[in-house]
């Protein structure tokens, strides 16, 4: 029989040729490799402050706005220019989405239609307050008119009338599917004033608003239709090099003699981590149907204090950009600002400009969120549906990796059917 000739059976059903198997086998195997890659969570959003900001602050204030984050060398390391990020590279938020499977979350104020939002919205912004404004203003404090938590969250309503015009309940599907990163934000409810002068004592009495407004918005979304939400805490602020700078102390009982981070402020960001955890869990009561996560920020990021050499670091205490010193910082120039200096290598520094974590500091604490070492509930048991994260193993390029050695066995049959086509 020649190659040409085909074979028929009685029944007039005639057998497939070479070709047609071969097409026939690629379309399944590659509709098999989408699939496998299917995010468990169709979107993410989130909300927060500059350490989940990916580009909302330009809109709001404006490109020509004096911060240097909009500048170079913010943005250097991994996307090669600035992006609204306040950092070298990639945040926290930013390996998430990787790590599920979504691209990097949209800001919501750089898309205009439904279509730009396929897989969820940034409400974050840079400076941003858990509390309003006026709530400083009335205790002493000076505070100008910036973006704080009711105001993201109203974006976040005016951006469901656009998704579901009319009828929000057609939103409700859509919001149990996706994933709320709730955070971080409070931070600056205790920057602003303490770099004001404002006392410690005072600023602690604050707490309990901060952490009232973080759990009424929790509420809130829980009440339009959210699912699965992921709360941070507070980072360990006394690892800050700008405040180390600051409140330089000559006492050696100021300081935690495992990390040299100050141990006042570091117990700070504990008081305020505890009554969050406290406050989560009495909403996990209240809606038990509700997976609310803990993201202990606090303890991924102390790892890298203790340990830096186990993700590469070599300075975790001090400023890849800035004006130098032993911290990397100065109060002459900051980066972008007057005369400052850039490192070689970002990736060798725990902090990029002396207030906000290099992109391998926010790496580190992605992994350990990832891993669900430093998530309460752990996040890998509590999204037992999510297979990108279930079986995440030693980092967050695991699944990258994976799906890489999935597409090249994809690939090798491929080729070898091919083969076979050829020498038919």
């Amino acid at each position: 029989m020649s190659p040409s000739t085909s074979t028929r059976g009685g029944g007039g059903g005639g057998l497939l040729s070479p070709a047609a198997v071969v097409i026939a086998v690629v379309a399944v195997l590659l509709s098999a490799a989408q699939a496998r890659e299917e995010p468990c969570y169709q979107r993410l959003f989130s909300f927060g402050d500059s350490l989940t900001d990916t580009g909302n602050f330009p809109f709001i204030f404006g490109n020509d706005s004096r911060e240097p984050a909009l500048r170079p060398p913010y943005g250097e390391t991994f996307f090669r220019r600035a992006t609204g990020r306040f950092s070298d590279g990639r945040l926290v938020v930013d390996f998430i989405a990787d790590a599920l499977g979504l691209p990097f979350v949209r800001p919501y104020w750089s898309g205009r239609t439904a279509g730009d939002f396929a897989r969820g919205a940034n409400f974050a912004v840079g400076g941003a307050t858990a509390l309003r404004p006026d709530f400083f203003r009335a205790r002493g404090v000076p505070m100008a008119d910036i973006v704080h938590l009711d105001m993201e969250m109203k974006w976040f309503r005016d951006l469901l009338g656009l998704l579901c015009p009319g009828d929000l309940s057609g939103c409700t599907g859509m919001i149990n599917q996706s994933l709320f990163l709730v955070g971080e934000i409070g931070g600056n409810d205790y920057n602003l004033p303490l770099l004001r002068g404002v006392s410690i004592t005072k600023i602690r009495s604050f707490t309990p608003s901060v952490i009232a407004k973080i759990s009424s918005t929790i509420t809130e979304l829980i009440g339009l239709g959210a699912k699965t939400l992921l709360v941070p805490g507070n980072l360990p602020i006394g690892c800050v090099p700008n405040y180390l700078m600051i409140f330089k102390s000559d006492k050696k009982e100021d300081y935690e003699p495992e990390t040299g981070c100050l141990r006042w402020m570091n117990e700070f960001s504990q008081y305020h981590n505890k009554l969050l955890t406290d406050e989560l869990e009495k909403l996990r009561k209240l809606h038990p149907d509700v997976a609310i996560i803990y993201a202990d920020y606090y303890g991924a990021a102390m790892e890298i204090y203790l340990s830096p050499e186990q993700f590469g670091i070599e300075d975790p205490l001090a400023a890849c950009c800035g004006g130098g010193g032993q911290y990397g910082v100065s109060g002459t120039a900051r980066c972008g600002y007057g005369e400052y200096k850039v490192c070689d290598d970002p990736q060798k520094y725990g902090s990029w400009d002396g207030f906000h974590p290099s992109e391998a500091a926010y790496k580190a604490i992605a992994i350990g969120l990832l891993r669900g070492s430093y998530t309460q509930p752990s996040i890998a048991t509590t999204t037992n549906s999510c297979p990108q994260i279930t079986e995440l193993s030693s980092s967050v390029e695991y699944k990258n990796c994976r799906t890489v050695l999935h597409m090249t066995a994809v690939s090798q049959v491929i080729g070898w059917l091919l083969f076979f086509l050829l020498s038919f």
